[in-house]
């Protein structure tokens, strides 16, 4: 039922690629998620031994699947779950994205998440390898048809079964560009942001500390309070308290700069730390404001209850 020209394109890529098909999908049946509905229809018309679920986003880079598919057969793994590498053109997106993909290695470490001893799960639906037997075993997208974060719960089912998870950065074989408008981006962390979180307010409130008092007050208060100290010519109180936060906005961008290093980003963002802090606290703020209060959330032009994945968990 798309209705942005995502059929035309389709279409005009299965005349020069026969083994595309288009399923169309009209009606989205109750209690499903227009992302989980497709998935699972996809998946019911799908051949072969293995799955990849992806978005029409995503840019896959030459022999990734086939290394993939290959490495997962040779060590044994049934989830593959790579984090595309994020590409960030707009103020707003070298903001706000790495400083949220930076928070989501911290909830869901990726070593963590690929330990068989270790009961944390996370996937990014981005893009899912599965094996065919074991996606089935779980119950597929079905099991997880009214979850607004259906990948990471799908990625708990398979590992609830015994099942191996590999959790990976993968910026060398997939890369994509998540939103093209401010208004996407702040829909989408909206939706998402309150379960990434396990709907915990101790967890959300903790981000937003960090991110309010730790990230993004300390650089426009050393401003203040330097132009303060410079116009009233005193060095006292004012003076030492706008040398403290100088240091601990460098030390905290520092710090920021080794992580977005480790997770595939231009350390050069660094620069756009506090305002991506100020972003990331007020999307967390906005996330849990929305599932507390049950307001509809909006997404791809669908509104969604926000209880409906309340009562899935």
């Amino acid at each position: 039922a798309s209705t942005d020209g995502t059929e035309e394109i389709l279409e005009d890529l299965a005349a020069r690629h026969p083994l595309l098909r288009i399923l169309r999908v009209e009606h989205l049946p109750e209690g499903w998620t227009g992302k989980t509905y497709a998935c699972a229809l996809a998946a019911a018309q799908a051949g072969g031994d293995w799955l990849l679920f992806t978005d029409a986003d995503t840019e896959h880079l030459p022999g990734s699947v086939a290394y993939w598919v290959e490495r997962a057969e040779r060590e044994g793994l049934d989830l593959v779950s790579l984090s595309p590498g994020q590409m960030v053109i707009r103020w707003w997106e070298k903001a706000a994205i790495p400083q949220i993909f930076a928070q989501l290695a911290r909830w869901y470490p990726f070593d963590d998440v690929s330990r068989p001893d270790s009961r944390r799960a996370a996937a990014n639906g981005q893009y899912l390898l599965v094996r065919r037997e074991v996606y089935q075993q779980v119950g597929g997208f079905e099991s997880v048809r009214s979850e607004i974060l259906d990948d990471v719960r799908f990625a708990e089912r398979v590992k609830a079964h015994g099942c191996r998870i590999f959790f990976a950065d993968g910026a060398e074989w997939v890369r994509a560009r998540m939103y093209t408008s401010f208004r996407a981006m702040w829909e989408g962390w909206t939706k998402n942001l309150y379960w990434l979180a396990e709907g915990r307010w101790p967890r959300g409130l903790a981000v937003m500390a960090r991110a309010w008092l730790l990230d993004f007050i300390p650089f426009p208060a050393f401003v203040m309070l330097a132009a303060w100290s410079l116009t009233t010519r005193q060095i006292g109180l004012v003076t030492i308290s706008a040398a403290g936060c100088l240091f601990l906005a460098l030390a905290r961008r520092a710090r920021y700069s080794r992580e977005l290093a480790r997770l595939g980003f231009d350390r050069r963002l660094a620069n756009y730390q506090w305002l991506g802090a100020g972003l990331l606290g007020a999307l967390a703020l906005s996330s849990f404001c929305a599932y507390r209060t049950g307001q509809r959330i909006q997404w791809k032009g669908r509104g969604y209850s926000s209880a409906l994945s309340r009562k899935q968990k």
